[in-house]
């Protein structure tokens, strides 16, 4: 089982070394990896250079782009597509700059794909920098970031790759569509990843990353009642902030007719699946002994992605 790697890139110096270091480590490593540089500025080109210098898997591309959005980055991860047509490969892994595996990642999740021959797309979960630290963010096995992620080829192939969004969640829909042609999609919590570069939360930006996921799960078509109760998971300030503003980015673009970016059969079946997992956690609510903290955990990560 061989498996290839695309990475987008754009300035990203301060972490990209990380992310050489441990796929070089890994106990299986890919038979290629090809880093797209988008329009970067900084030496980022200049540090994948020297790896690529000294492991011939690693394959460094340079794209110039006039801009840095979430299509953008999608433009660069189909450029380094590209460079693997001569590569006969099973499974094609989107990987983030600022990430840093363990050293069994891969290993791991192609031992998983071959003992599930539906297992379409699968990756781990991942633990934030927050400062000093590294803090764990919420797990759903229905959704894996896109920064992580591994595709079997076919499954890939099948979803048509992933869709240039205008907000962003191409990882998101990836997953939707590999579940609605019938393919098994899998997190793995025992997985974890470290992500270096800050997230927008924190850094402070939370009413404004809050309202830009309302808009992308408009888009994406996500079920209002759904939506709605992700309010309830919240109960940190930072938290509230988000979800109350991702609620008014939802309700923003619904109000102002907005359509959906995937096919309506898509958003049926997404829909289904949203209500399918409340009424689960209804029931875990009813169930005896539903309150202590460890159910309480379980049921807000089960209404999270």
């Amino acid at each position: 089982m061989c498996y290839v790697l695309v990475t987008p890139a754009k300035n990203e110096e301060l972490y990209i070394q990380k992310t050489l270091d441990s796929v070089v480590a890994q106990e299986i490593r890919p038979l290629r990896w090809v880093i797209v540089s988008d329009g970067s500025t900084d030496r980022t080109d200049m540090i994948v250079s020297r790896y690529a210098e000294q492991h011939a898997f690693i394959r460094l591309v340079r794209r110039e782009s006039g801009t840095h959005d979430f299509r953008s980055k999608v433009q660069a991860f189909e450029a380094g597509c590209k460079e693997l047509e001569d590569v006969s490969y099973e499974f094609i892994g989107n990987l983030d700059a600022d990430i840093e595996l363990p050293t069994d990642y891969y290993s791991q999740l192609l031992q998983r794909f071959a003992g599930d021959g539906k297992l379409g797309l699968a990756g781990g979960t991942r633990r934030d920098r927050c400062g000093e630290s590294f803090v764990r963010v919420r797990f759903s096995e229905f959704s894996i970031g896109g920064a992580y992620q591994l595709f079997r080829r076919s499954c890939y192939e099948d979803i048509g790759g992933y869709q240039a969004l205008e907000f962003g969640g191409e990882d998101m829909v990836a997953g939707i569509m590999a579940r609605h042609l019938g393919w098994t999609v899998r997190g793995f919590a025992d997985l974890e990843v470290l992500h270096h570069r800050p997230t927008g939360i924190a850094q402070g930006n939370v009413a404004r990353c809050g309202f830009r996921n309302g808009l992308k799960n408009h888009a994406i078509g996500y079920h209002p009642l759904f939506e709605s109760l992700k309010l309830l998971r919240a109960w940190r300030p930072a938290e509230v902030l988000h979800n109350l503003s991702e609620f008014a980015g939802f309700t923003f673009a619904a109000m102002r007719g907005k359509g959906f970016c995937v096919p309506g059969p898509v958003v049926k079946s997404l829909r289904a699946e949203q209500l399918k997992r409340l009424r689960a956690v209804t029931l875990r609510y009813r169930a005896p002994g539903v309150g202590t903290s460890e159910s309480s955990q379980v049921t807000r990560r089960s209404v999270n992605s």
